[in-house]
């Protein structure tokens, strides 16, 4: 089965957007003891877009998370992740952002700020997205592609667990990078 191109331009993509699980990741980096990354994910989550061509800024986008399905292939780290030292999945089942607003930057991007929520905290955050494309998949559908990062300081959400290290520094880094690779459907 093939695509079909159908746009390579954001003016051209209002509707209402699914994200699509299978090929969505919402990921994050963390700095671990001062000399290495861990990269991690969430695997279970849902959200939409609603995408006003003809007024970027009515355009409108929502996530929520599932704290439970966090996944830095280390199930130790993992469950030490959703404690109450650091998301406290027991309380705060999930993480959610809510658009609040959308503004072009260019042909090919776009910053969408939001409320982002996390263990009960909600900070506005501005994320820079790239236009990847968009195709007609052979059942009709019309799927886009936007990718995007942004840096958060978790202690601003009340995530302050960390241990010192024996030479300085701490454990974990507060700085987290949010990273967002985003398909999405809209439906024939």
């Amino acid at each position: 089965m093939s695509s079909t191109p159908t746009t390579t331009a954001l003016t051209d993509l209002s509707g209402v957007y699914v994200l699509d699980l299978d090929h969505t990741r919402i990921g994050f980096v963390a700095r671990h003891a001062l000399v290495t990354k861990v990269r991690g994910q969430f695997n279970e989550f849902e959200g939409s877009v609603n995408i006003n061509a003809a007024e970027p800024g009515q355009s409108t986008a929502d996530v929520t998370i599932q704290v439970a399905s966090i996944d830095t292939r280390n199930k130790q780290r993992d469950d030490h992740l959703r404690s109450s030292d650091f998301l406290a999945m027991d309380r705060f089942p999930e993480i959610t952002f809510l658009s609040t607003g959308v503004r072009l930057t260019g042909e090919q991007t776009v910053e969408l700020t939001g409320d982002l929520t996390i263990k009960g905290v909600t900070n506005s955050i501005t994320v820079p997205f790239e236009y990847q494309g968009g195709v007609l998949d052979p059942f009709g559908n019309r799927r886009i592609g936007f990718e995007g990062s942004a840096v958060i300081n978790r202690r601003d959400f009340d995530i302050t667990f960390n241990a010192a290290l024996e030479t300085g520094g701490a454990l974990v880094s507060d700085k987290i990078t949010l990273e967002f690779e985003l398909a999405a459907i809209q439906p024939a």
